[in-house]
C-alpha cells in the first residue's frame, strides 16, 4: 500500500511534524510525507522542512522577518505589525518593508540562489510594489516610498539598479489563494473593488487608480495589465515586471515536493488541518490536496483538530471521510491538540483505511 501525506498545520504542529505523526498509522505501508502550507500560515516552515533547512527569524529595517536560505532558493517573509485583518485601502502605506527585508537577506546570504521566494501575505500597502522596488534601488521622478498617494504624476521609473541587484534570479511571489487573479487597474481592479467597499467618492477612486496606472506605465511601458497584477496590493505587478510569477503557498509546496507526480499511482492521500468547517473548508492546503486526489482518482481522507462539516459537503469538495482529533470542549481550542492525541486518532483511522 502506498500512502501520501500532505497536511496543513494541525494545532501547533507544523505540516512536517503532523505529517510524521500521521505516517505512524501506516507503519507497514510505503509512506511519503510532503510538507505543505499557505502563505502567512505555515508556508515558510513547510519550505524549510522540505529543504532540510532551518528558518531564521530576526528583525530587519522592514520589521520581523523569517528567512530560509539555501543554495536553491532564498525565501523571505515579513510579518504584519498587527494580526488584525486589513480593512480597505491605506493610501499612505508603503511596501518598502518587504523590499528592505529582501535586500538585507540578499546581502547576508552566502549563496547566490537561482530563485527568490517572497511570502507577501502580510502586505497592507496599495502601491503596486513601488516601495518594494524603491528599497531595492529603483528611482523615479516622484517618491516611491510614500504609498499610492505619492505616485501622483509619476512619469519616469529607473529599474536598472533593481535588475542589477537581482541578476538572473527567478522571482516567485506567494500570496493567499483569494488574491490570485485580482487585476490591478480599472473597474475590476483592486482600487475599485476595495475602495467602493470603503465608500470612497468616485473622484478618489479614479485618482488612486490613475496614479497606479501612471506608475505601471512608467515602470513597464506598453505592458498590458495581467490577471494577477493586483495580488496583495499590487505586488503581483512586481512579479510580472521582473519576469517572475504569482502563486499560492500550497501550489508552491506541491511543486517543490513533486506532489502531483507522487499522487499518481498512490492508494491513499491523507491531508489535515486545525479546523475543518464549511466557512473555510479547511483552507488552501486541503483544497489543493483534494484537487490533486480528484485528478489522479486517489481517495482523500482528512484528519483535523475539529470537524464541523457534514459528509455531503466534504464529499462535494473531494474528501471521502474526515475525522476529528477531539470533540469541541469548552475553554479549549484546536491549538491545544497534542501529538499523543493526534497519534491515537490516526491509529484508529488507519485501521479503516489499510489494505
Amino acid at each position: 500500500m502506498r500512502v501520501i501525506i500532505a497536511t496543513d498545520e494541525i494545532g501547533s504542529l507544523s505540516s512536517a511534524g503532523a505529517g510524521e505523526i500521521l505516517a505512524q498509522g501506516w507503519s507497514g505501508a510505503e509512506v511519503d510525507v510532503v510538507p505543505i502550507g499557505e502563505a502567512g500560515l505555515g508556508f515558510v516552515q513547510a519550505v524549510a522542512d522540505a529543504s532540510a533547512a532551518e528558518p531564521n527569524g530576526g528583525v530587519s529595517g522592514g520589521g520581523l522577518t523569517t528567512v530560509v536560505d539555501t543554495p536553491e532558493r532564498l525565501v523571505v517573509a515579513v510579518e504584519s505589525e498587527t494580526s488584525e485583518p486589513q480593512l480597505g485601502i491605506d493610501r499612505a502605506a508603503s511596501s518598502e518593508a518587504i523590499g528592505v527585508a529582501l535586500r538585507e537577506a540578499l546581502e547576508a546570504s552566502p549563496y547566490r540562489a537561482p530563485e527568490i521566494v517572497l511570502d507577501v501575505s502580510a502586505n497592507r500597502a496599495h502601491d503596486a510594489g513601488a516601495g518594494l522596488l524603491c528599497a531595492l534601488g529603483a528611482a523615479a521622478d516622484v517618491p516611491l516610498d510614500g504609498g499610492v498617494t505619492a505616485l501622483h504624476g509619476v512619469s519616469r521609473v529607473d529599474l536598472r539598479p533593481v535588475r542589477q541587484l537581482l541578476g538572473r534570479r527567478r522571482l516567485t511571489v506567494v500570496v493567499p489563494r483569494d488574491q490570485v487573479g485580482l487585476p490591478l487597474l480599472g473597474l475590476r481592479g483592486i482600487t475599485s473593488r476595495f475602495g467602493r467597499d470603503q465608500g470612497w467618492h468616485p473622484e478618489l477612486l479614479l485618482a488612486t487608480d490613475a496614479s497606479l496606472q501612471s506608475f505601471t506605465a512608467a515602470a513597464a511601458p506598453g505592458r498590458p495589465d495581467s490577471a494577477d497584477w493586483g495580488a496583495c496590493g499590487g505586488l503581483g505587478f512586481v512579479a510580472d515586471l521582473l519576469g517572475g510569477r504569482v502563486t499560492t503557498g500550497s501550489a508552491y509546496c506541491a511543486e517543490l515536493g513533486r506532489l502531483p507526480e507522487r499522487v499518481r499511482g498512490a492508494d491513499l492521500l491523507v491531508t489535515g488541518c486545525s479546523m475543518f468547517d464549511f466557512a473555510e473548508r479547511g483552507g488552501g492546503v486541503v483544497a489543493r490536496v483534494a484537487d490533486l486526489g480528484a485528478h489522479a482518482n486517489v481517495p482523500v481522507i482528512l484528519i483535523a483538530g475539529e470537524v464541523v462539516i457534514g459528509s455531503r459537503e466534504m464529499r462535494s469538495m473531494g474528501v471521502e471521510s474526515a475525522y476529528h482529533v477531539r470533540e469541541s470542549r469548552a475553554g479549549e481550542s484546536v491549538a491545544d491538540v497534542s501529538a499523543d492525541e493526534l497519534a491515537q486518532t490516526v491509529n484508529r483511522v488507519a485501521r479503516s483505511w489499510s489494505w
